[in-house]
């Protein structure tokens, strides 16, 4: 993967104090990056980079919509994501990115590319469980929801389901043995 050259910032030539990016991601992006969970992405990334004097202060604002298919019923659907990530950057002899609040560049460093920061505050923005909001309030007709509905074991009415309510007698007898 070759990072992007429109999310490298070189923060040689900025001024200390606060400076404001702005990156609308779409589907180029992921697919850049050989990440195929979404069909399509608008999501608006504030990026507020902060230079001081011994480092640097970086927060990303995600806002917008990805294109996916619901986990029930493989239906696409726009799920809203909004995410935020908070990252320190500071200057140490060698680079280390292994704590995630935290990058350290080498001290001859005169640039930082945030394309795997932005990457990583949409995708962990999407939550586990993708569901159709039709799923939820039931307004969603698919035959894939009949099926699931039909196949429930307290879905409609079965021969079998009607046999379960139906209890022997004889067993509600022993039943009362086990609460006495």
């Amino acid at each position: 993967m070759k990072p992007l050259k429109e999310y490298t910032i070189p923060f040689v030539g900025l001024k200390i104090g606060v400076h404001q990016f702005d990156y609308i991601i779409d589907n180029s992006f992921f697919e850049h990056l050989a990440y195929e969970e979404f069909n399509s992405a608008s999501v608006k990334v504030d990026l507020a980079f902060e230079k001081k004097s011994t480092l640097m202060e970086l927060n990303f604002k995600a806002q917008g919509t990805v294109n996916v298919n619901c986990d029930v019923t493989n239906e696409p659907f726009d799920l809203a994501v909004q995410n935020e990530l908070f990252l320190v950057i500071k200057f140490g002899a060698e680079f280390n990115d292994e704590n995630e609040e935290l990058l350290i560049l080498p001290h001859g460093d005169y640039q930082v590319n945030v394309q795997q920061y932005i990457y990583e505050l949409i995708v962990l923005g999407v939550p586990l469980k993708r569901v159709h909001p039709g799923v939820e309030d039931g307004s969603l007709d698919s035959d894939i929801l009949d099926k699931l509905e039909e196949l429930h074991p307290g879905g409609r009415d079965n021969k079998k389901d009607r046999q379960e309510k139906e209890t022997d007698p004889r067993w509600d007898q022993l039943k009362n043995l086990l609460n006495d």
